[in-house]
This record gives structure tokens, sequence and C-alpha cells, in this order.
């Protein structure tokens, strides 16, 4: 074990994720020879009640309602920012220019005008580190998938698609709340909401498209409110964006981006696919300690065929960890590797590896999802 930096982290928005990135960092010993090791030092939520999970945690020094009171604070080196989409520019903003480095949550604002926002902060203050959260491609199948398509095994590639699905709105008796109400998630809705995981890999691979066909959809149109009187619902429950992705000495291919909100049997379900005319490969959260791979084999006595193979993923990602090989990983194991990346690129030490989401590439969702909402309302292919 090499002498390791101390970073100090604060949280705002002690909710869900906070508490689960919290978790993840507790769990820092795990990684092998990192270069820092984080502390969560502050945290911040607008509801007291919120506060006490943290004050158990030793290293918490400040607990407060007033997000600025961290930003002021020398002990806080990286901020994780997890509030309502409507709350990102400011927020986010107000942490770029305090100088700590930001790690944001999607979409990086509420729109494309709330993004440039954020984004000039950030051309302004280049010394502040700035990522954006997105853990499924983290899980070791997700990355044994990217390299494989990184690795030209694919050839030319005939087809791809990735997606981020639940059915946690299936249930039209479930009360309304914020990511139901364009006002606060956004007129993107479950774009918004869930784009930035089913877009990190496929931009990351380069597959940027310059014109995208939308098909969205508003199943329920309004949920009970606190009282039980019926709520509007104003925001997209569903949508697949297509696109066509240009490719050097290839044909253009079509890419299938899915996030839905309603998808009746998954809960959270992940996944990625690329079939090329030399090989494929496939990989979701449904089983995730599988990936598969497609190969056109001699098989001897029967000839030349096609099969997929499965292969079990194991425990290892981005980086090492004390963790057996043949073990397998879960969700706060992919957090885990989403932070190590995060801090790891933010030291300069990540390298080759898969990093987390990039500025450049949370705003180019924003132009992607603005063209998929026209293209619905034109039903023809929109320009990003």
């Amino acid at each position: 074990m090499t002498a390791q930096k101390r970073v100090g982290v604060a949280i705002i928005g002690g909710g869900l994720m906070g508490r689960e990135m919290a978790a993840a960092i507790a769990r820092w010993p795990a990684l092998i020879d990192h270069p820092v090791t984080p502390e969560v030092r502050a945290v911040c939520d607008i509801n007291p009640d919120a506060l006490g999970w943290f004050s158990e945690l030793p290293t918490v020094e400040l607990t407060t309602t007033d997000y600025r009171d961290l930003l002021a604070d020398d002990r806080v080196d990286v901020v994780y920012v997890a509030v309502r989409h409507d709350l990102h520019a400011q927020i986010y903003s107000d942490v770029i220019r305090a100088g700590k480095s930001l790690f944001a949550e999607k979409p990086f604002g509420i729109d494309g005008s709330a993004s440039d926002e954020i984004m000039a902060a950030v051309s302004e203050h280049p010394e502040s580190f700035v990522r954006c959260s997105s853990e499924m491609p983290f899980l070791p199948g997700a990355q044994a998938a990217i390299d494989h398509v990184r690795s030209g095994a694919l050839g030319e590639i005939v087809e791809a698609r990735c997606g981020f699905l639940h059915a946690s709105d299936t249930d039209r008796s479930k009360p309304v709340n914020w990511k139901r109400q364009a006002r606060f998630c956004g007129e993107a809705g479950v774009m918004n909401d869930l784009g930035l995981h089913a877009w990190h890999v496929p931009l990351r691979l380069g597959w940027n498209p310059d014109r995208v066909l939308g098909m969205l959809q508003n199943i329920v149109t309004e949920r009970p409110g606190p009282d039980g009187t019926p709520v509007p619902c104003d925001t997209w429950d569903n949508a697949v964006v297509h696109a066509r992705i240009a490719q050097q000495g290839g044909a253009d291919f079509p890419l299938a981006i899915e996030t839905k909100r309603i998808a009746p049997g998954q809960k959270n379900t992940w996944f990625f696919e690329a079939i090329g005319m030399s090989g494929g490969v496939r990989f979701s959260t449904k089983n995730p300690k599988a990936i598969e791979v497609f190969q056109m084999p001699d098989v001897p006595g029967i000839g030349r065929e096609q099969a997929w193979a499965t292969i079990d993923a194991g425990s290892q990602s981005v980086w090492p960890t004390v963790t057996g090989g043949i073990f397998e990983a879960g969700f706060s194991d992919a957090i885990l590797q989403m932070w190590a990346a995060f801090l790891a690129e933010r030291e300069g030490v990540l390298g080759e590896r898969f990093g987390a989401v990039r500025p450049d590439e949370a705003a180019r969702t924003h132009a992607i999802y603005a063209a998929a909402i026209a293209s619905n309302d034109s039903d023809a292919f929109e320009a990003v």
C-alpha cells in the first residue's frame, strides 16, 4: 500500500443517492493502491431529519441546511450534489466558482440553457475538476463489453443499443413527485432523469449523432397529489431515441437509446449491445455476472457457425480491489468504482481507463434531448 493523499468530500442532498455515495466511500479500503483516500467531512440537506444518518459517520464534522456553509469550509475539496434538476445550475455553478471539485448528478442542468450556464462556470474556473455521475457502466460486465468494442473485434459495426429501464411508474396510483412535473424535472422528462446513464457509453465510444428520431410517451398524465386530488404529470414517461452513427471505413449504423420509467418487468435494468460483421457483445444488469460475446467459429464436424458464448464477468472493474476475481459485483461496487475513477482522474493518474461523464458529454445530451422532442413533434429526424 502506497501513501495516500486525503481528500475531503462534502455531500449536498442527503437522500437515497447521497447515502449510497457515503456508504461506497466507507468501503474505500477495498481498493488496491489508489492514490487518494476520500473522507466524507460535511453534508447538507434542507431537511434536518435527513442529516441524522450522516452524523453517525465518524469522519463527518459538519452538517448543515445551507450548502454555502460547505463551500466556505477549507476541509472540503470535492462536492457531490444530488438535488432536483431545477436547482442544478445555481448550485453547480456556485460549487465551481468556490474552487471546489464537483461530482454532479445528471442531467447536468434542467435544460440546455441551464447546462450552458454550468459550462460557462467550468470554462471560467479550470481549477475546478468537474465530472457527472453514471454508475452502471462501471460494473465489470459493462467494462468488459466496452473493452471488447474498443478492441476492434466487432469489425464494421452493424447496430448498437443501450438503455436504462424502470417499472417504477407502472402503478397509476403512485403519488406524484417532482420527477413527474416539468417545472422541476425539465421538459425532457425521463431523458433528463435516466438518459445520461444510457448515453455515457455510446458518447465515450465516439458514437455522437448529428440527427435523431425521438419516439416519446406520456402514458400516465395525472397522479394523486398530497391530498389525493389528481395532479397533472407533464413529463415524458418513456423515450426511445434512434440515431444514425457514422463510422470510419464502413456504412452508417443505427443506434437505439431507450429510457423508460414504465417498462413492466424491469426493476432497474441497464443494458448495452453492439453487433458487428465480425462479432458482437452484450451485457445486462438482469444477469450482472455474465457478458455475452458473439463469434463465428469453425466447429469441428459441423463447419463455420454462429454462436453466443457466455462468460462470467467476475468482480474486477476499472480499479483493482481486494475482492476475489471470481465473486460477483453489485450496485455499491459500481459506485465505488465510479468514485475511484473520478478521484484518480482528478489526480491525473486514470490513464486510458474508463472515466466518469465529462461536462462536454453531459452538455451534449441536452442537445440530443431537444432534438428528440422536436422529432417527436415533427415525426421526422431532427438535427442535434
